[in-house]
């Protein structure tokens, strides 16, 4: 490499690591937490431009997004090492000290975006995670992506289509529909379809216009509280603080992936997280072990009087609430934002949607590759790659991971932790806001690469077993929790690419199933 190409890599990769630290230090301001603290404490690694293949600025994203939330859990347990010292620990110097440094890198970050892609049980890779009719098809006008992930929804499209369940036999339904048309059909029916639009056409829908100019997060005082000193942490508190979130009740409500992913990264962090999830909803195996490591899992029927009132006793002494379920389906049994703050002052609620809180599509159900395809982000992936191989052709490209679902999840721990944060220094009950659609928007404001850089960077590692060097370097074994009888099982997974110095990583096992433990408190 030439002296003067060198000196164009070595600028350019400045220049991305400058986008990712303005995208953090926006969000850190917007959220209100502690001027000065991201220049002393992040050191950021490799060029988030060339860390994974795309128009779009991926990596960007990634490792922005992952930086927030070591930087919450950075400031979180430096609060915490610094309770009872003399002085106003918000003017820093305290705080500062017992601060950990956060590092993270981008191609790592990247990776961990598509965790559960690497999974290996036993030396077996995991399965792929999609269903065999999930995915893009033509209809008479243009295009609709459908997800079939969970059986009720791929049945609920075949009685849609009134068709048998094969891919032919839903193109052949589908080529006689028309896009827009079988979109609203299948969202009034509760299914989960997005049909393809351009960045121009989606820029024009009602529910772009509710989400233009506003962040991908959002933190609400939802009531008063009292400051809260400690965490189920004795009064010794700086002595047995060992992670940012020990001592922390994490009651988790959620499915794939951007939801579990949050609980996944409150875990390893320290926090006692419940997951519960309803018997009536398949196992997903594949992602369901990836995203519980470091949780207990447990199930409640909430159609049952006596599980609400289990639940109700759960969230009574919780910290935190997570859920990602269907909007007002938890408000309606009474676990609304409102009703919680009352129930538990101080509580930190987290609420993940697809598309915002406020326009038309508030409360449609959505999934990452939905959100890609209705947003115009395939479409512009695949004309920017039409571009970049001087074609005349231009199709549809998904982007090349799943990283609006883990973005969301990323926001949604720094959320959390953010909340925590202000509970100690200011008190009060918060709730944290964030949809696929307005990281979908984030994304889009970071830009996309021109024709000379777009598609330039890193592959992402093949999936096998054994692990390629690279993903093997990354990953550490976990013991998989057992229900009775059951021969022992160990996962191989990527580990965090949030490195906080000095702070241990001592999560070691991944409940073996949904219901595999008690619902109750340690």
């Amino acid at each position: 490499m030439s002296c003067v190409m060198r000196k164009k890599q070595v600028g350019n990769e400045q220049m991305s690591r400058t986008a990712v630290l303005a995208s953090i230090q926006q969000l850190w301001k917007h959220l209100g937490l502690k001027d000065g603290f991201v220049e002393k404490k992040l050191v950021l690694s490799g060029d988030p431009d060339k860390v994974v293949q795309s128009s779009f600025r991926v990596g960007q994203l990634a490792q922005a997004s992952t930086a927030l939330v070591g930087l919450a859990a950075s400031a979180l347990y430096g609060r915490r090492k610094s309770a009872g010292d003399a002085g106003d620990d918000r003017s820093g110097e305290r705080l500062l000290e017992n601060a950990p440094e956060v590092k993270v890198d981008a191609r790592h970050a990247v990776l961990c975006f598509a965790s559960e892609a690497y999974n290996v049980v036993n030396g077996e890779l995991s399965r792929d995670i999609w269903d065999d009719l999930a995915g893009l098809y033509a209809t008479k006008d243009g295009y609709v992506r459908i997800h079939t992930n969970f059986p009720h929804h791929r049945q609920g499209i075949l009685d849609l289509l009134k068709c048998a369940g094969t891919r032919e036999a839903v193109a052949e339904a589908l080529s006689t529909r028309e896009a827009l048309q079988f979109e609203q059909e299948a969202t009034d029916a509760g299914m989960c379809v997005a049909a393809v639009r351009t960045l121009a056409q989606w820029d024009l829908h009602p529910q772009a216009q509710a989400l233009r100019g506003r962040p991908p997060i959002e933190l609400v005082k939802i009531g008063d509280a009292p400051v809260r000193n400690r965490f189920g942490i004795p009064e010794t508190e700086k002595e047995t603080v060992q992670r940012p979130l020990d001592g922390i009740k994490v009651l988790e409500l959620t499915r794939v992936l951007a939801g579990p992913t949050a609980g996944r990264a409150m875990a390893g962090f320290g926090a006692d997280v419940l997951w519960i999830t309803s018997p009536n909803l398949p196992a997903l195996p594949v992602v369901d072990i990836d995203t519980s490591r470091g949780k207990r899992a447990a199930q409640l029927e909430l159609n049952k009087d006596e599980d609400v009132e289990t639940l109700r006793g759960l969230a009574r002494e919780c910290d935190v609430f997570l859920q990602s379920y269907r909007p007002a389906s938890l408000e309606e049994r009474g676990f609304g934002p409102a009703e919680l703050a009352r129930m538990r002052p101080g509580i930190v609620v987290a609420t993940l949607r697809g598309y915002g809180w406020d326009g038309p599509w508030a409360k449609k159900r959505a999934f990452d590759s939905l959100v890609q395809s209705a947003t115009g982000l395939n479409v512009a992936e695949g004309e920017a790659w039409s571009r970049s191989q001087n074609s005349g052709t231009t199709g549809l490209r998904p982007l090349p991971i799943q990283c609006l679902d883990h973005a969301a999840g990323q926001l949604l721990a720094f959320g959390i932790i953010a909340a925590l944060y202000k509970t100690t220094t200011e008190g009060g009950s918060w709730e944290v806001r964030v949809s696929l659609a307005g990281v979908g928007q984030w994304l889009r404001d970071m830009g996309q690469l021109g024709a000379e850089d777009a598609f330039k960077g890193e592959t992402m590692p093949a999936r096998q077993a054994p692990m390629v060097e690279e993903v093997s370097n990354l990953s550490r074994n976990y013991v998989v929790r057992n229900p009775a009888g059951k021969s022992p099982r160990t996962l191989t997974a990527l580990k965090s690419a949030i490195c906080l110095d000095n702070v241990p990583d001592i999560v070691a096992e991944v409940p073996g199933s949904l219901k595999c433990d008690s619902i109750k408190w340690l």
